[in-house]
């Protein structure tokens, strides 16, 4: 199969679909592999590794759409991108559908087998292409959060972790996932004080357990989501329902109550957000202010750390490029529901549950088109 893997182009994102690693487990198996050129000369992968693992170089995105059957990238196509793909070839990237009917209508009308990386389960239950994106947005979160309570970036003013003497600020993270335990584990290393709320009380449990007394566990209602949100200095947003859109759960009327120069990081808009103040930033602007509150929305914020995230990602992602390379993706689907639950759009029809529902398409099951 030939297998395209074009340069990124949403604001600031360095990050590439295929490492040369990643470039050389494919071209072994007898697969072409065409890069275009300065794919990842932003995060140290130069053209010359691409070759010596067995790529051939692109002069633009437009030659490796047209000869690809197969189209891997890291975050959704943007406009000009979905206008080359192409019936019956394969999209493998992030989507995040459900929250951009613009997309999802560009997506059916190109007839291509669309691929979200953040729908695709793991056998252990989870979603492992989505989980290394979600480890290193967690962790950021609190770096996000902490330089935004600066008060030169607009915030109050506040030390997270605090000094003798001074307390230190009060970090409510809700959501208990990848992306919370992840911020989690940063706000208790930099002694804040941490809230984290969840539903799921075998999930706080766990986290009672290892954490002890230094975190408090809340089950997650309108009442405790409210009394920790305005008692915030911080609050992380990192809620998910798997390719659906993601659940207002601090809304308005709590946002125009918490402190005056608070910090609020929505992890969850990719999906949407979490907050009914939400609206995606980019890495260029990432912040708005609501009712004296800070909002950090930026809908990639891997990105950021792109070298780091390019890495953890190829390392999920590759298992599968190699089943669709090696097989097609019907095969590789027939053979791997959990590779199957990740087709959210093919040969014009909405193959994804939760996104039909959101945006108003009829559901056509992936084993119609398997068969």
């Amino acid at each position: 199969m030939k297998i395209g893997v074009p340069k990124e182009i949403k604001n600031h994102e360095y990050r590439v679909g295929l490492t040369p690693a990643s470039v050389r487990e494919l071209t072994a198996r007898g697969h072409g592999v065409l890069v275009q050129n300065g794919a990842g000369t932003a995060i140290g992968l130069a053209d010359e590794q691409y070759v010596a693992a067995g790529a051939q170089l692109a002069p633009d995105a437009a030659t490796v759409f047209a000869e690809s059957e197969m189209i891997v990238k890291v975050k959704e196509p943007q406009p000009q991108e979905c206008a080359m793909l192409r019936p019956g070839q394969i999209l493998y990237t992030y989507l995040h559908l459900a929250p951009d009917p613009e997309q999802t209508a560009a997506l059916v009308k190109s007839g291509a087998v669309c691929i979200a990386y953040e729908t695709i389960t793991g056998p252990g239950g989870g979603l492992p292409l989505l989980a290394p994106m979600s480890e290193v947005a967690g962790r950021m979160a609190i770096q996000a959060g902490a330089a935004h309570l600066e008060k030169s970036k607009g915030g109050m003013g506040v030390l997270l972790g605090g000094v003798p003497g001074v307390p230190p600020a009060h970090v409510v993270v809700i959501g208990a996932g990848m992306v919370g335990t992840n911020a989690l584990q940063m706000a208790v290393g930099l002694g804040t004080r941490v809230t984290v709320i969840d539903k799921n009380v075998d999930r706080l449990r766990h986290l009672d357990l290892v954490f002890g007394n230094r975190v408090t566990t809340l089950f997650s209602t309108a009442h405790t989501i409210e009394e920790a949100v305005l008692d915030a200095d911080l609050v992380i947003g990192g809620v998910l329902i798997p390719g659906a859109a993601a659940p207002k759960l601090v809304t308005a009327s709590m946002v125009s109550r918490m402190k005056p120069g608070a910090v609020v990081v929505d992890v969850a808009i990719d999906q949407g957000g979490c907050f009914e103040t939400s609206h995606a930033t980019t890495h260029a602007e990432p912040t708005y202010v609501v009712d004296g509150v800070v909002h950090y929305c930026v809908a990639n914020m891997p990105g950021a750390v792109a070298r780091t995230s390019t890495f953890a990602l190829n390392n999920a992602t590759i298992g599968h490029a190699i089943a669709l390379a090696d097989k097609g993706w019907k095969k590789a689907m027939k053979d791997d529901s959990h590779l199957r639950s990740g087709l959210n759009v093919a040969l014009g029809k909405v193959t994804y549950a939760a996104v039909a529902q959101d945006l108003g398409y009829p559901f056509t099951a992936p084993d119609t088109l398997l068969n």
